[in-house]
């Protein structure tokens, strides 16, 4: 059983079952071919970033040999081993599947091995071009130490027979390869012929090793990575200029605790137990892979192949039903809200919004939060010809959202310096909030208009994640994010809103007390039920709120896509309460609350998870939804639609772990994403 504690799951193994779910998306037959290497790659990405955020604590309870607590010898063993046994996966998978499928396809990774002679020549020519002037290895002795190697570099450690230059015997070097290097190189059709062949950076350097050592004798070697944590810790109360702090802390994340080492499947143990305590690692903290130590960047060789047959029928989505084409925005939203449904609808009808307001002599000001805009924004270029044509522009940029700090910090130096107010949100909090505020003046008054999202303002994930955008004219959501945009300005005190739930304010307890009101009402014979479809579950008080109300007899259900700690259909425990997560086409973004007493139904959008740093550590924002229709198509399809789906979801049982759900009838059945997909298309074609 997965591990319990205080009788709810484990968190991070948790995280591993999720991966271990979308590994099955590469695993799956009926995935196009390219799709399947992409999965894979989005798990060892996905395992990247769990060991820099998530196994340092284990690692050190481990090496301070601390037994009990959160963290200890145990959770270190038993997180080593789950993980071990899903990289074999990963390893059985490309080997033994994909590789075969690719060559079926005429496509192949070629070993030096397989190398025609006229191949090796080619390859030889490209090494010594392109690759051998960037490379400088070291040599180890008591004036050339072991050389910094930063996180997730492909490196190589080689033993040395026969001596250098000055007649001694150092038999250990080090050679760097630099990040600038592609890792996959397409083969040229003259040596391919009719086959695509792809040709590894490491390969290349792997058959050329010698040729770096003149004179000595290469006697062993191996490929390896070393992956460090990098949540960056800044403390804010102590530091004058969060921005220029953080620009400082990401040039030392590379050079973080080693928490992981991947080596060769052939490397040797002298070797492998050199680089372990070179970084004072364990045994199992050594990973030995027979293939390249970072599949991540296999998705190279997808972009080196143009072969559409063996990946996903492009989609692109229809622009947003309630949008009526060549009309004001502001004079729709009089009318009513607009909610669009990502990716299955554009997120252009969000851009299309804010280039209208840029473009509004009347528009006077623009407020808006940036968590994880991308390097290459549209829409932050709209911000920029908004400043230029002379409106007061408000940006509130997390500098913290991790692992996209220097593009935000980029951002934010760019619009400071043509005359944009930044804000850096509020000392100790994440702002993960995601609005933008429109003011404009309409006669005599000035009228403001809103767009909040459960997601963020990035065009190109908005293409990937599923998610809910709300734009809106009601005079108490507005209000209430104008609140909001002035208190992250000035810290002052936060008056009531109306509509708004504020995290870290009441948003949590919000929540419980909705929760508890329904579990009071069911315990009196009241029909109740719950669905909400979330990221991860992972806040103690809210996943207890849920057992207890179940408990009284409310039906739930949680659509929850990653981390959830909550054990469903326990006996005599979590019986009312059902769990699936679905892994689909594109990523589950959207966080969607439905409580329902009776006849009564409310419906609520929010930026957070029901994760405990979303809670008290964030600031974050829900938001109803209101209008009975756009309350009903919000049920259908983010909701219902997901717990009918037969083919992408999996079930959480009692033991702690998931099972695929079954097809129970012989028709063709397709999963809720593609019957979206389906729907949106319709709707295109109808008009």
């Amino acid at each position: 059983m997965v591990g319990v504690l205080a009788d709810l799951l484990d968190r991070d193994h948790s995280i591993l079952s999720f991966n271990a779910r979308v590994l099955n998306w590469a695993e799956r037959e009926d995935v196009p071919l390219l799709e399947r290497l992409r999965y894979l790659c989005i798990v060892s990405s996905n395992l990247d970033e769990f060991f820099e955020v998530r196994a340092e604590p284990h690692l050190a309870a481990y090496q301070a040999g601390d037994t009990k607590g959160l963290y200890s010898v145990e959770t270190f063993d038993r997180l080593s081993a789950s993980v071990h046994a899903l990289v074999e996966r990963q390893y059985n998978l490309y080997n033994d599947q994909l590789l075969p499928a690719f060559e079926k396809q005429h496509i192949r990774i070629i070993s030096h091995g397989e190398r025609t002679a006229s191949q090796r020549a080619w390859v030889r020519q490209y090494f010594n071009r392109e690759v051998k002037p960037l490379l400088i290895p070291v040599g180890l002795d008591p004036s050339h130490p072991f050389p910094q190697v930063a996180n997730k570099s492909l490196n190589f450690i080689v033993r040395l027979g026969g001596k250098d230059a000055f007649g001694r015997s150092n038999e250990i070097a080090i050679v760097k390869v630099p990040r600038v290097l592609p890792r996959m190189i397409r083969m040229p059709a003259k040596e391919s012929g009719s086959k695509h062949l792809i040709v590894s950076l490491s390969s290349v350097i792997r058959a050329h090793l010698t040729d770096l050592f003149p004179g000595r004798t290469v006697e062993q070697f191996s490929q390896f990575r070393v992956t460090r944590h990098s949540d960056l810790a800044v403390d804010e109360e102590d530091v004058k200029n969060l921005r220029t702090a953080l620009r400082q802390g990401l040039v030392h994340r590379h050079y973080g605790q080693a928490v992981r080492l991947e080596v060769s499947a052939g490397c040797s143990d002298f070797l492998a137990n050199m680089l372990l305590e070179q970084f004072e690692l364990p045994q199992q903290a050594l990973y030995r892979v027979p293939g390249p130590v970072n599949l991540v960047r296999l998705t190279q060789a997808i972009d080196l192949l143009d072969r559409p047959d063996l990946c996903f029928p492009a989609y692109r989505g229809s622009y947003p039903q309630q949008i009526a084409p060549g009309q004001s925005f502001f004079e729709q939203l009089k009318k009513g809200d607009i909610l669009i449904h990502q990716p299955f609808e554009s997120f252009d009808g969000v851009l299309d919004f804010l280039r209208e307001a840029v473009h509004d002599p009347q528009v006077l000001a623009i407020k808006q939060t940036i968590y994880r805009t991308g390097a290459d924004s549209e829409l932050m270029d709209l911000l920029r010809e908004a400043v230029r044509r002379g409106k007061e522009v408000t940006v509130v940029v997390e500098l913290k959202a991790r692992f996209d700090e220097e593009a935000n910090i980029n951002w934010a130096e760019m619009l400071e310096s043509i005359g944009a107010q930044v804000l850096y949100g509020v000392v100790g909090l994440k702002t993960h909030a995601k609005m933008m505020l429109i003011t404009r003046r309409e006669g005599r008054v000035l009228k403001r208009y809103g767009h909040l999202s459960t997601g963020n303002y990035n065009p190109r994930t908005a293409k990937l994640y599923t998610d809910i955008s709300h734009i809106t004219a009601d005079t108490a959501l507005t209000s209430d994010m104008e609140h909001v945009f002035v208190h992250l300005a000035s810290q002052s005190r936060l008056p009531p809103l109306k509509k708004l739930w504020m995290a870290p304010f009441y948003l949590q307890q919000k929540l419980i007390a909705k929760i508890d009101a329904l579990g009071d009402s069911a315990a009196k014979g009241v029909p109740c039920r719950i669905i909400a479809k979330m990221n991860a579950l992972t806040d103690e008080a809210l996943v207890l709120s849920l057992m207890r109300a179940g408990s009284l007899g409310v039906q739930i259900d949680l659509i929850v896509r990653g981390a959830c700690t909550l054990p469903a259909q326990v006996p005599g425990k979590t019986d009312n309460i059902r769990v699936r997560s679905v892994i689909g086409r594109f990523l589950e973004h959207s966080r969607v609350f439905y409580f329902q007493e009776r006849d009564a139904e409310d419906m609520i959008l929010s930026s957070a998870d029901w994760m405990n740093r979303n809670m008290v550590r964030r600031v974050e924002l829900a938001w109803p939804v209101t209008d009975a229709v756009q309350r009903q198509r919000i049920l259908e399809e983010c909701l219902l639609a997901y717990l009918s789906d037969r083919v992408d979801a999996w079930e959480l049982g009692p033991d702690g772990e998931y099972t695929r759900t079954k097809v129970i009838t012989r028709k063709k059945v397709i999963g809720a994403q593609a019957a979206l997909m389906a729907r949106y298309r319709r709707d295109v074609r109808a008009k």
